[in-house]
């Protein structure tokens, strides 16, 4: 049995606007998913997931993982669920060359689950970690974020960003322009978090940004603006750079507030997202913005005191509100 776990992520900057090869600047949390693997002695994968926002479930099934299994619930749960599982399992096969292995698999996570803090990519990184190494396979961790990338991309039908798998694997803050993934230096940073119960369809997201790119010069100026907001907050975050502490965090908020004006343009904030984002800039906070896909789920902001925390916990329609501390370690074995 082998068990790894891995980080989920906030974006400071630049969600959908990496997809189109604009940079971004996501950072790992320490809010995990944990995946525990067991090989068999046959080809059959059985998962078992109860906490990934839904009632929980268990399901089995035999041979390649296209079979969809046969359970009692909503189509389009399972498939949300289990398009990640499946398709970390397929990279851990190929990567151990071991086409007919079969696992017992068991997912726990305290991410929530499509609410725009890496859920999918954390599941991902994890279970490819845990499934190859319990084949006797140990990747490296770039092979590993590489290999997620590439998972994420199969469901995702081609519209995923390295951005979410790469944060997860190698944890800390990352700087992601297409094909260029790097880990950069970042301050330890206020964060706020509040998560309006929800999930938004990253798939009809995505497509609703494209569509209007196509259809409107300024969608697309607009896009090129969110990675301009990258490239100046980038340079906040440097710690050689000429900023007192305070002012530094103040701008990067500054400058987080500018990007959720750019996303809500985009169509892809919610009512929900907004009232949590004005609540905690009206208690103070240094900035705050959406982060993930968005249409609902999370927003992040910046404040070092109690108040946004506060404030966020008496907004109607937060169902939560934490603070979260940068996950320094990516992808790691449990056991």
């Amino acid at each position: 049995m082998t068990v790894s776990s891995a980080p989920g992520k906030v974006y400071l900057f630049g969600e959908h606007a990496v997809v189109y090869g604009e940079p971004a600047v996501p950072c790992a949390i320490e809010q995990r998913a944990t995946v525990t693997v067991e090989a068999r002695d046959d080809d059959h994968v059985r998962v078992q997931a109860s906490d990934l926002s839904l009632d929980g479930f268990t399901v089995e099934y035999t041979g390649s993982t296209a079979d969809r299994p046969d359970v009692d619930v909503p189509a389009p749960l399972v498939e949300a669920a289990m398009g990640y599982i499946d398709a970390a399992v397929e990279q851990a096969r190929d990567a151990a060359d071991a086409p007919d292995a079969g696992f017992d698999i068991t997912v726990e996570s305290d991410i929530p689950l499509g609410a725009g803090l890496g859920s999918s990519a954390a599941v991902t990184v994890a279970g490819i970690d845990a499934a190859t190494r319990e084949l006797g396979h140990r990747l490296p961790t770039g092979e590993i974020a590489n290999r997620a990338y590439r998972a994420e991309a199969e469901v995702q039908e081609g519209q995923a960003s390295r951005a979410d798998t790469f944060c997860s694997a190698v944890g800390g803050a990352v700087r992601v322009e297409g094909d260029d993934c790097r880990s950069i230096d970042a301050p330890d940073l206020p964060i706020v978090i509040g998560f309006d119960g929800g999930a938004g369809d990253t798939g009809e997201l995505v497509a609703g940004v494209r569509a209007l790119k196509e259809r409107y010069d300024f969608a697309d100026d607009t896009v090129a603006t969110i990675g301009n907001i990258v490239r100046n907050g980038e340079r906040l975050l440097d710690p050689d750079a000429d900023v007192e502490a305070d002012d530094r965090i103040a701008e990067l908020g500054r400058l987080m507030d500018f990007n959720h004006g750019l996303l809500e343009s985009l169509g892809v904030s919610s009512r929900s997202l907004d009232s949590m984002v004005w609540a905690a800039r009206e208690a103070g906070a240094h900035g705050a913005k959406l982060t993930g896909a968005g249409g609902g789920g999370c927003i992040v902001a910046l404040d070092p005191t109690p108040e946004t925390l506060t404030a966020l916990r008496f907004t109607p329609g937060c169902e939560e509100a934490f603070r979260a501390e940068l996950a320094t370690d990516g992808v790691r074995r449990v056991a």
